[in-house]
């Protein structure tokens, strides 16, 4: 296919993914013709409580579930995980339950099998999803957390009589980003568009915008969400939202980025 051809070509797209994974969504959009702006809001690296750390995996056999709602999350775990385990039988029987394509990928790249995936993309919906399989009543679920992650999946999972830990393996914090060349680059001809996956790089990038919005004569890039969550904390922070993916994930934001802009040409 000519690159004229491509639905983005001729773009400019800003992505605000944490440097270690902006990659995916950016290979996404070069695929189809854009130029990219890599914008790294948000630093996500291990943090973990070694005594908390310690007491879920010496209990591990004795879980029903375990929970990720993030491909982080996947990823810092099994980190731990095989530093002190050298059989993934290790996990003993117990089911896997995640947030998410990529969350889902991250499980099944280490050759495990997810039991529980809710089509939508929220901790809310694998609330939902988990209970619908009858298996929570007096069930010990193990939560793999970030710092940022809400309560609202474990508040449900306790409603309905399961028994939860919590284990945070991770932490989300601002990247001052001002000072790159990149940023630079955005405030002197701005972008098509800037796309936002998480609430955490939406509050970063209101935080610094005094001194990398783009200026005068530069284009005002559209504002791009991945999901509600996301697209509430752009209203929190006084931004646009010109449009949202239709359901919480990459290609759905992808698609809705491809339809918004097309309808502006």
């Amino acid at each position: 296919m000519a690159k004229s051809s491509q639905p983005l070509s001729g773009r400019r797209i800003a992505v605000t993914r944490a440097r270690e994974q902006a990659s995916e969504l950016s290979g996404k959009l070069v695929a189809l013709g854009a130029e990219v702006i890599e914008l790294p809001l948000i630093h996500v690296s291990k943090e973990i409580d070694k005594q908390t750390l310690a007491d879920c995996l010496l209990e591990l056999g004795g879980y029903d579930w375990v929970v990720f709602t993030s491909a982080n999350g996947v990823r810092f775990f099994f980190d731990e995980f095989f530093r002190l385990f050298d059989d993934i039988r290790s996990l003993g029987l117990l089911r896997i339950a995640c947030i998410g394509e990529a969350t889902a990928a991250a499980v099944t790249g280490l050759h495990l099998k997810v039991e529980c995936q809710p089509k939508v993309a929220t901790g809310e919906a694998l609330a939902d999803a988990l209970i619908e399989t009858g298996s929570l009543d007096s069930a010990r679920v193990l939560v793999i957390t970030g710092n940022l992650n809400r309560d609202t999946l474990v508040k449900k999972l306790e409603e309905a009589r399961a028994i939860v830990d919590r284990l945070q393996v991770y932490k989300t914090e601002r990247a001052e980003v001002a000072g790159l060349p990149v940023a630079a680059d955005f405030r002197a001809k701005g972008a098509d568009a800037i796309l936002f996956a998480s609430s955490s790089a939406v509050f970063s990038y209101a935080a610094q915008l005094s001194s990398i919005q783009p200026l005068a004569g530069a284009q005002r890039p559209l504002m791009g969400s991945i999901g509600p969550q996301t697209s509430e904390a752009l209203k929190q922070s006084g931004l646009e939202v010109d449009f949202t993916a239709k359901e919480p994930g990459l290609d759905e934001l992808v698609a809705a980025l491809v339809k918004r802009l097309s309808n502006n040409r």
